[in-house]
Parts: structure tokens; C-alpha cells; sequence
């Protein structure tokens, strides 16, 4: 591509922890395919007039913050909208059904990380993709993990909070990491019965790409708890992998990508037997990581994925 073809992207980056880490995968993908990107932070910038004097082929946001932007400021430009949060609920934003009409402009591209919830949807110019990293910054980094076990996320439900705080209290002889932003260390810490374990377990909130990688890798192994979708894994699955650390999962359809190689758990008991097996046998632990570390970067990769998604919008 060209210099004078070079694409003009104005990406936002939102105020949420999650969507900040999928939003600068995305513009690592627009990056690598040789894209010029503007980056408003929602979260630190106050100069969005002036960023909108100059001249955009695109906007990009994650759920409805780019489409926000676009509408609340009569531009005329294309939109490109990366949903990892349910479409039609307050977790993709407050003010949803107010922009949820928008996507059906022809001008609109909106894509989706679940399949099944995109083969759910009518909505015009919907594309199903799943989620993706930049391998460059999500790596081994060959330290020796701190921690034997790590998990990332709110625990704002009874049943992800007693989840949590069991598995910490039969396995008392790990070292376990939690990363959250603060309102839901304090909103957990109210709700639990053993506020001790919040208190030994929280390690702080993370709002960026290069300190979650180095998070990841100062962990043995991740676990997940999914909160959103029906069939497709969530984001934390393909940092973890392309740090080539160990991730155990709760049952998602997407796990064939990974040809049986991730291990999943049924329940706690599943969980915890996993997690001891996994540590203990290192010969299967790298086997695994390798192997999946392998599939997530053929398939998952930034530039890969952003290349697809420019495909479409052309």
C-alpha cells in the first residue's frame, strides 16, 4: 500500500479497562496494515473538538463508543464498531438504545466477537470476529512467575465472588493474583465474607497492554470465569496463550481451536484437580502452551484480523 493510500483512522480508546486492552490490539492491527491512526482516550483527553477538525476515512471504537462520537457530532464518516460485550445490554453502554438504531447505516460495520450471538443478530453489515492480540507486545518473557495462579476481571456476582474465594481457601498453599479496578476490589471486599482474601489476593488494576503482559507471565496459570456470550472465548484466553502461559477455562464451543489441547473445567473440583496436575507435571504444561501458543498466532493475531476487517469495509 502506498503512502497516499494510507487509510486514515480516528480510533477511540474508551474509558473501560477491558475495552482500553481490545481497542490497542485493534490499533496495532491498523497499525501493522500500514493505516494512519489518531487516538482520542476517552479516559485522559479533552481535545476531542479539535481532534475532529482534521480529516478521518474511518472511526473506530469498541461497543458504541466510536458510533457515539460519529452521531453526537453529525460526522460523515464510516464507522467501524468492535463489540465484546453484549450488543443489547448496558454492559455495551448506558445510552444503547439510543444508538442501537445507528448500526443499521449502510456507513456502519459492525463486528461481533461471539458467533452464536452474531448468528443471533440482524443487524446490517454485522461480521462475526472473534478476539485477537499483538503478539509483539503478548509474549514470553522468560521470567519465573511470581504467581501459581492468576485471574483477571470483576467479581461483581455472589456466584464469580464465592467462586473465587473457594478456590482460594482450598488451595491455601498457592500464591493467587487478582487484577481489578478499584470500585470492584472495594464493591467485593463489601460484599465478601472473607474480606482477608480480597485484601491478600488484590494486586491492583491495569489499564494497558505491555503491564497486563507482564502480569500474565508473572503467573503460572490463568483461569477464566466467562460473564458474556454463548460460544466464543474471551480476550484474557488469547493474552494468555500468546504469553505462553496456561489457561484453564469454563466451557466455550471456540474451545475447538485449540484441538483439545486447552484444558477446560466442569466445576470446582475439576478445577482445583487441574490446576495441581498442571503444575506439578511441567512436561504437559509447555506442550500445551506451545501447541496453543501456535494455533492463537496463525489465527488470532492483529494484523491478520484487522486485515480481514479492512476487507470487509472496503
Amino acid at each position: 500500500m502506498s503512502r497516499k493510500s494510507k487509510k486514515k483512522i480516528l480510533a477511540i480508546l474508551p474509558e473501560s479497562i477491558g475495552g482500553r486492552l481490545t481497542t490497542n490490539s485493534i490499533i496495532s492491527g491498523f497499525t501493522q496494515n500500514n493505516c494512519q491512526v489518531q487516538v482520542y482516550d476517552e479516559l485522559f483527553d479533552n481535545n476531542l473538538d479539535e481532534v475532529l477538525d482534521k480529516k478521518y476515512d474511518y472511526i473506530a471504537g469498541y461497543d458504541f463508543s466510536g458510533l457515539k462520537i460519529k452521531v453526537d457530532n453529525k460526522l460523515s464518516i464510516p464507522s467501524i464498531n468492535y463489540f465484546s460485550d453484549d450488543i443489547r445490554s448496558n454492559t455495551s453502554g448506558k445510552e444503547w438504545k439510543k444508538y442501537l438504531p445507528y448500526l443499521e447505516d449502510d456507513d456502519n460495520y459492525t463486528f461481533y466477537w461471539d458467533r452464536q450471538l452474531t448468528e443471533y443478530e440482524n443487524i446490517k453489515n454485522l461480521h462475526y470476529l472473534p478476539h485477537f492480540v499483538d503478539f509483539d507486545i503478548y509474549k514470553d518473557m522468560g521470567n519465573e512467575p511470581e504467581f501459581d495462579l492468576m485471574f483477571a476481571g470483576r467479581l461483581d456476582t455472589n456466584y464469580r465472588l464465592n467462586f473465587f474465594e473457594e478456590l482460594v481457601l482450598k488451595m491455601p498453599h498457592l500464591k493467587v493474583a487478582w487484577y481489578a479496578i478499584d470500585r470492584h476490589y472495594r464493591d467485593a471486599r463489601g460484599r465478601s465474607e472473607y474480606p482477608e482474601i480480597i485484601d491478600l489476593c488484590y494486586m491492583g488494576f491495569i489499564d494497558n497492554e505491555p503491564e497486563m503482559a507482564r502480569a500474565i507471565n508473572n503467573t503460572k496459570i490463568v483461569f477464566n470465569m466467562h460473564s458474556q456470550g454463548l460460544t466464543s472465548l474471551n480476550y484474557r484466553t488469547f493474552q494468555t496463550v500468546a504469553c505462553k502461559r496456561l489457561m484453564i477455562t469454563d466451557y466455550r464451543d471456540e474451545l475447538a481451536l485449540f484441538e483439545g489441547y486447552m484444558p477446560f473445567y466442569e466445576d470446582m473440583s475439576d478445577l482445583i484437580f487441574k490446576i495441581e496436575n498442571y503444575l506439578d507435571d511441567k512436561e504437559a504444561y509447555k506442550t500445551i502452551t506451545e501447541n496453543c501458543y501456535k494455533i492463537a498466532k496463525q489465527s488470532h493475531n492483529s494484523k491478520d484480523c484487522i486485515r480481514y476487517l479492512l476487507s470487509v469495509i472496503k
